[in-house]
């Protein structure tokens, strides 16, 4: 066993998809054999990978300060694919035939750079968000989902990287709180053809790059304090 006064600080790790945040929590207990005290400073969805930063020791006092961060995502969008989760692995809503005659990356981009700036958005109903002390994903998966009230986001930079119809790549840099699965809903619903998140990649958060993660072989392979970054970096 790792002594708790060991290990203080922060690790860049670079999430797989199909974990959840916390099963890296776990993972990281587990190969390091760490008792003291371990977070993340901002979920992950399971279908996501990515920059996911892991507080451990004393450095989780500072978590909070993660979150004025603003983050930078790489996001497949899949138009004419309507979820009720806003993503791909949802149970499917409605698909719509895309006629690429009208329909053409003209109208993507304007599309998608209008959505630039302060906007209202509706989280998805299946989240971590919670109502009355319970998650969103368990009322849902109980039969009672709730549709969240619009919140304020802000989106600093979106930049097409790709458009083969009905994908959609794009880069974008926001604000805390703000969801990239509500973010391809709503593009989708303004084009008219409705849309999915179908991949997710987080690639910065705040200074926190994914050219700079390791990943979960890494620390397996070479141990957590090879990577562990110190708490005054912020």
């Amino acid at each position: 066993m790792i002594d708790i006064n060991e290990l203080n600080g922060f690790l860049n790790v670079n999430k797989p998809s199909g974990m959840t945040s916390y099963d890296v929590i776990r993972h990281i207990k587990r190969i390091s054999n760490f008792k003291g005290k371990i977070g993340h400073t901002g979920t992950l969805d399971p279908l996501a990978s990515g920059v996911l930063v892991i507080c451990i020791g004393s450095a989780t006092k500072k978590a909070g300060k993660f979150l004025a961060m603003e983050k930078e995502y790489l996001a497949t969008m899949l138009l004419g694919t309507t979820t009720d989760t806003d993503d791909i692995q949802g149970k499917i809503i409605e698909t719509k035939k895309i006629d690429d005659t009208t329909l053409d990356i003209d109208l993507i981009n304007k599309t998608i750079h209008s959505f630039i700036g302060e906007i209202q958005q509706v989280p998805p109903s299946v989240s971590a968000l919670t109502r009355q002390g319970v998650r969103l994903y368990k009322l849902h998966r109980q039969g009672r989902p709730v549709i969240p009230e619009a919140r304020k986001v802000f989106i600093y930079e979106i930049d097409v990287k790709k458009v083969e119809i009905p994908r959609v790549v794009f880069k974008v840099v926001c604000s805390r709180g703000t969801y990239i699965r509500a973010l391809c809903r709503d593009i989708g619903r303004k084009l008219g053809y409705g849309a999915v998140q179908e991949a997710l990649i987080r690639t910065r958060v705040g200074f926190f790059s994914i050219e700079q993660s390791i990943t979960l072989d890494q620390l397996k392979k070479d141990g957590i304090k090879k990577y562990l970054m110190n708490t005054n970096i912020i």
